[in-house]
């Protein structure tokens, strides 16, 4: 089954953010492209700049990667509570402190890139679980509605757009 991008109905609030990042139709191609992107990026970097921050509140960029794997996490657990048909309001989370007390920083990025294929793998077979049904079940997160496929696409535009901000702010010059 090909899961195509979610109507605009569909996706509501910040989640429109990531949504309107990605670039292709399909998502579980997408989800795997947009891994392999990542890999190839992140483990092209030596680890004086893995470990640059480009503000001193700033996070590095395997302090990035652990939040990226935070997220997806979340964002495939309420895909699975909205596609069993789970009504509850999920509450949203607090990303700064997440990331702060994730220890990702001091991390191998080996490992981290290990988790984040795990994670991945683990929302790719999930989304492939999910028939036209279970994709177009909604809920609310973090105050706002949002289906299933919807967080789908949410789950890769937010990695996209890590990535757009290690380009912009951490890679340059």
């Amino acid at each position: 089954m090909q899961i195509q991008p979610p109507l605009p109905e569909e996706n509501f609030g910040h989640f429109s953010n990531y949504i309107n990042k990605v670039n292709t139709v399909e998502l579980l191609k997408g989800l795997d492209d947009n891994q392999e992107i990542l890999l190839k990026k992140i483990l092209a970097l030596d680890e004086a700049t893995l470990n640059f921050k480009y503000q001193s509140d700033k996070w590095t960029i395997k302090e990035v990667i652990g939040h990226v794997i935070d997220t997806e996490r979340i964002f495939a657990y309420r895909a699975l509570r909205f596609a069993r048909k789970d009504k509850a309001a999920l509450a949203g989370y607090d990303e700064v402190l997440y990331g702060d007390t994730s220890n990702a920083g001091q991390r191998d990025i080996q490992d981290l890139l290990e988790e984040f294929v795990a994670v991945r793998k683990a929302s790719i077979t999930l989304f492939k679980s999910f028939n036209e049904e279970m994709l177009n079940e909604k809920g609310i997160a973090s105050n706002f509605t949002i289906s299933v496929r919807g967080l789908g696409y949410a789950i890769l535009g937010h990695c996209t757009h890590h990535l757009q901000i290690i380009n912009e702010r951490y890679l340059v010059g």
